[in-house]
C-alpha cells in the first residue's frame, strides 16, 4: 500500500482489517490443532490488549510512520533470521510456558507500536518469543496469530474515534486475504517444516522493511 502511495492515514485501518481477518483465520486452525492454550498467551495480553487501544489512538505523520515501520520490520526480520539458524534445537527443548515478567513487558510494548503503526503485533512478538527459546515454532505461530487478532481489533477500536478513512479496494483485498490467509493457516499448523516456516517470515519482513525504507526516501 506504500509503493501504491497510500498515505498512513488510509493504511493503518485497512491494515487492522485486514489483520483481524486473517488473524481469525490463523487462530480458529491453530487452535484446532491444539498449539494455542492460556497459559502461553495470557501474559503477552494483559497489557497488549490496552495499549494496543491507546496506540491505534495515536497518531502518526507520514515522514516518522514511514521509516519507523520499515526499521521495525528490518529489526523483526533479522530477529527471525537469527532464530531459524538456532531454530531447531530451541523447538526439540522450551519451557512449559513464558515467563510472566518479560512476557507482559514485551506484550505492553508490542501492543502498543502495533496499534500505533497498524502492523499486527504477531510479527514483532514471534522473533521475539523464538529468540529467547520460550515457545517452539507452531506454538509460537499461535500466539502470534491470537496476539494479532485481540491487538489489532483493539487498535481498531481506538483507531475508529479519529474517523478513519478506508479505501474502495479494501473489500477485494478482504477477500484476497481470507484466501491467503486461509491458505497460509493450513500450511503454517500441519505442513510447512518449522525452519521452513522461519526464513520464510524472515524474507518478508526483509522485503517489507526495505520497501518502507525506500518509501521514506522518495
Amino acid at each position: 500500500m506504500g509503493l501504491a502511495g497510500y498515505a498512513p492515514g488510509v493504511i493503518r485501518p485497512a491494515v487492522l482489517a485486514l489483520n483481524t481477518l486473517v488473524a481469525t483465520i490463523g487462530t480458529v486452525r491453530f487452535a484446532r490443532a491444539g498449539f494455542i492454550t492460556w497459559k502461553e498467551t495470557y501474559p503477552f495480553i494483559v497489557l497488549g490488549l490496552p495499549l494496543s487501544v491507546v496506540g491505534g489512538a495515536t497518531h502518526i505523520p507520514a515522514w516518522i510512520y514511514n521509516p519507523l515501520v520499515g526499521a521495525l520490520l528490518l529489526v523483526a526480520a533479522w530477529q527471525m533470521f537469527r532464530a531459524a539458524r538456532s531454530g531447531a534445537a530451541r523447538d526439540i527443548s522450551v519451557p512449559a510456558h513464558p515467563p510472566l515478567g518479560p512476557s507482559l513487558l514485551a506484550g505492553g510494548i508490542i501492543g502498543f507500536v502495533a496499534g500505533t503503526t497498524g502492523i499486527g503485533g504477531g510479527i514483532f512478538i514471534a522473533p521475539l518469543v523464538l529468540t529467547f527459546g520460550w515457545l517452539g515454532m507452531r506454538q509460537t505461530a499461535g500466539l502470534s496469530a491470537l496476539f494479532n487478532l485481540l491487538n489489532s481489533a483493539a487498535a481498531f477500536v481506538g483507531l475508529w474515534s479519529t474517523t478513519p478513512i478506508f479505501p474502495h479496494e479494501l473489500p477485494w483485498w478482504l477477500a484476497a486475504a481470507a484466501v491467503g490467509g486461509g491458505l497460509g493457516a493450513w500450511l503454517g499448523a500441519k505442513h510447512l517444516a518449522p525452519t521452513l516456516l522461519r526464513y520464510l517470515l524472515a524474507a518478508l519482513l526483509l522485503t517489507g522493511g526495505l520497501w518502507m525504507l525506500s518509501i521514506s526516501r522518495s
